[in-house]
């Protein structure tokens, strides 16, 4: 009787174990199906697509025209006219040096100059009165060519006095430096009572009127990039992409860093001398998934997209994303090609909520 007792009480245990288990897998199911309810979502498969295969890198931006000007005869700087940051048109007098003694020399050569003239013009008139002389047979030939000579020698003094004029005048005019180019000063390197001496640079002055972007790239790409070519560039400090067109592909190889050099072409408002960029040139064509960048969901510093399984399940899956292609955005991992993705009403979409009536 005990032995059967306990038989019959083992069985019973087991049932309501059993029976507790079952209902709480049963209750396990019912939580998994109330998931939230979403609407108001548009949903996109994303397929491979072919676009442009870049070179990235970084450049910076250089003034086509880069002028050091120094003066051309030692003196005292007398004057200063422009300073740092002054936009000067070609021809601008920057500075000035002292000119004393140049004048003198200027007005001792026009001086000189007026006394050769007028003994050249008594040198003619006595050479055509000894000449009417000749002419009347009152004058032998050998006289007459004595005077010829004279008139000769005081044409040539009255040419070289007019060069030593110009000479004068030209040292005169190195007392003014000027621009030879339209730009902006960018370093002034003199003062007002300064020695300026010939060769050594007083102004920096870069043209403005053009700039170029001056990149390395790795010498694998030596054959790819080549003159006219089209180029993307993201200037850093004004937050803007213009574009630019290669000019020139330096052909040798830097030995310590294996790069090589390349020159685009650029025009732009704000552009500056030094400043940093970013690079972008196509170089053919690969395939990449791309999806909108209405997509795109940040969370903090994660990046990703809202994916929908065949059971209309919404799941926030994390990507690394790539360049973008005008309203799309290159995903690089995290997504496979013909996964399905909400691309609208990304704001209604909950992880792992469930699309209300999709198929």
């Amino acid at each position: 009787m005990k032995r059967l007792a306990l038989i019959t009480l083992a069985t019973l245990s087991a049932g309501l174990v059993l029976s507790a288990g079952c209902k709480g897998k049963d209750s396990q199911d019912a939580q998994e199906v109330q998931r939230p309810q979403v609407t108001g979502v548009t949903i996109k498969t994303v397929p491979l697509s072919r676009a442009d295969e870049y070179i990235e890198t970084s450049g910076t931006v250089k003034a086509k025209t880069i002028s050091s000007i120094a003066g051309r005869m030692m003196g005292t700087v007398a004057s200063i006219r422009v300073k740092e940051g002054d936009r000067v048109q070609a021809g601008h007098v920057l500075a000035t040096v002292d000119d004393s003694d140049v004048v003198q020399r200027v007005q001792a050569a026009e001086k000189a100059v007026e006394a050769a003239k007028q003994q050249k013009a008594f040198a003619d008139i006595t050479y055509q009165r000894y000449k009417n002389l000749h002419d009347d047979k009152a004058l032998t030939g050998q006289e007459l060519d004595q005077v010829e000579t004279q008139r000769k020698v005081a044409d040539m003094e009255y040419e070289r006095s007019r060069a030593i004029l110009r000479e004068a005048q030209v040292y005169l005019g190195f007392t003014r430096i000027t621009a030879p180019v339209s730009g902006v000063i960018t370093e002034k390197k003199t003062e007002i009572g300064s020695m300026a001496v010939p060769g050594v640079p007083l102004f920096t002055i870069e043209d403005t009127s053009s700039y170029r972007i001056e990149a390395n790239l790795n010498e694998g790409y030596a054959g790819k990039v080549k003159q006219g070519m089209e180029a993307g560039i993201f200037i850093e400090s004004l937050n803007r992409e213009i574009k630019g067109t290669i000019t020139e592909v330096v052909p040798s190889v830097d030995p310590v860093t294996r790069t090589f050099l390349v020159k685009i072409a650029v025009n732009g408002e704000g552009l500056r001398n030094g400043s940093y960029c970013r690079v972008s040139i196509p170089v053919g064509k690969k395939e990449v998934l791309l999806v909108s960048r209405k997509a795109i969901v940040e969370k903090g510093q994660l990046i990703g997209v809202y994916t929908v399984d065949s059971n209309s399940i919404i799941t926030y899956r994390l990507v690394r994303t790539g360049r973008t292609y005008g309203d799309a955005v290159e995903v690089l991992s995290g997504l496979k090609p013909h996964e399905k993705v909400v691309v609208d009403g990304v704001d209604k979409a909950i992880d792992g909520g469930i699309i209300s009536g999709m198929e």
